[in-house]
């Protein structure tokens, strides 16, 4: 029961540190899930960060029931989401009938302005870091910038430009010969390794002694 709602506190933080929409939650998740809790790597929050996007639903909501179900199942899931949502549904429930009578007001214009500020940068962060993983090659870079262009220029949406964009991947990937080898296993933590497991992992490493 600690497990869960320590998940629950930890996307609840990460939803009352968002602001500006999903794109903002990359730097957070890669704070709190990736380096401090290693519920998830960094290549997996990218991937279902993407594929997020292709589905109906706010990219972060659904970004975090893919963590929560692959840490704890649905369960996880559940308790992922439920957590991420929390703070905004306070908060807009306590401000909903105040706003009106406070936006006009130069403080909160001010912090507002502040606030996009630190929304590009969070953005620009998350660009970065998302970059360092995935733009590895000149074909992944030339992939990344018919996308951007595509996005930018041709106002394309983003589903069929990730859509279009795993096919390319698929496409070179046969061609290079990388379908059909066989993926490097990814231990799991210890914290989230039944007891079957880690007895096997902890026998394994005493043969190899």
């Amino acid at each position: 029961m600690a497990f869960y709602w320590d998940m629950f506190f930890t996307f609840f933080r990460i939803g009352a540190l968002t602001f500006g929409g999903g794109y903002t939650v990359l730097p957070l998740m890669q704070r709190e899930i990736v380096e401090k809790r290693n519920w998830a790597s960094q290549e997996e929050v990218m991937d279902y960060y993407a594929v997020g996007q292709c589905l109906p639903g706010l990219i972060a909501v659904n970004t975090a029931i893919f963590i929560g179900y692959n840490v704890k199942g649905r369960r996880g899931a559940a308790i992922a989401a439920t957590g991420l949502v929390m703070p905004s549904l306070l908060i807009i429930l306590a401000i909903a009938s105040l706003i009106q009578n406070f936006s006009d007001l130069a403080v909160v214009q001010s912090a507002f302005a502040g606030i996009r500020v630190a929304v590009c940068a969070l953005v620009a962060n998350a660009i970065y870091t998302m970059a360092k993983k995935g733009v590895v090659n000149l074909t992944t870079a030339v992939i990344a910038v018919a996308t951007f262009l595509a996005s930018a220029w041709l106002k394309i949406t983003p589903v069929p430009l990730v859509v279009l964009a795993a096919i390319a991947g698929l496409a070179l990937s046969l061609l290079s010969g990388k379908i059909g080898r066989k993926p490097e296993s990814v231990q799991k933590p210890e914290s989230l390794q039944n007891p079957q497991e880690s007895e096997k992992n902890q026998e394994r490493a005493g043969d190899k002694r």
